[in-house]
């Protein structure tokens, strides 16, 4: 009889010790990205009305993903963005992830389709919100962006600065 409970007490520990434990974290569910936007680290600085904008993004990555985390597939983006400090009125016109290390301007690489025709306009306080979803992205964008994030940046641009307001590096979470 102490044999056969032993043998239970085996048996229950091996499927209790499974990939579904909540202590052991899937690298199979999306890829969540944050970076702290900020007017002094647009290249150059911004040193007119906009200065003190800043800002902070979320940016999640939903890829189709192996066990060991290597992104399979092309999937979608989605883009949530608290915007502050910036004069009331402001029309946010365009937003978008760049290559580019820090101090570095660099290309338009995934775009939010945020557009000067449908701005997202900071309220009496300077504040504002950006949520787009289903944004596409290739696989080959993701796993560079998610092997190398520090190399790239998200900016928001507005009419008075065309060129990005605020801006910040990616962290991977």
């Amino acid at each position: 009889m102490k044999r056969w409970a032993a043998i239970g007490a085996a048996l229950l520990m091996a499927t209790a010790c499974g990939s579904d434990s909540p202590t052991t974290p899937s690298n199979t569910g999306p890829i969540t990205f944050t970076a702290n936007l900020n007017a002094a680290n647009e290249v150059p600085p911004i040193t007119n009305a906009e200065a003190n904008a800043r800002g902070t993004v979320t940016i999640t990555f939903n890829v189709p993903r192996d066990a060991s985390g290597a992104v399979t597939g092309a999937g979608t983006v989605t883009f949530v963005a608290q915007l502050a400090s910036f004069p009331a009125g402001t029309p946010a016109i365009l937003a978008h992830i760049h290559t580019g290390a820090a101090g570095i301007a660099g290309p338009v690489l995934i775009n939010t389709n945020l557009s000067a025709a449908s701005p997202i306009v900071m309220d009496a306080n300077g504040s504002g919100n950006l949520n787009i979803s289903n944004i596409p992205i290739s696989q080959t964008d993701a796993t560079n962006i998610a092997s190398n994030p520090a190399g790239y940046y998200f900016n928001v641009h507005t009419s008075l600065n065309p060129g990005g307001a605020v801006r910040g590096q990616l962290v991977k979470q």
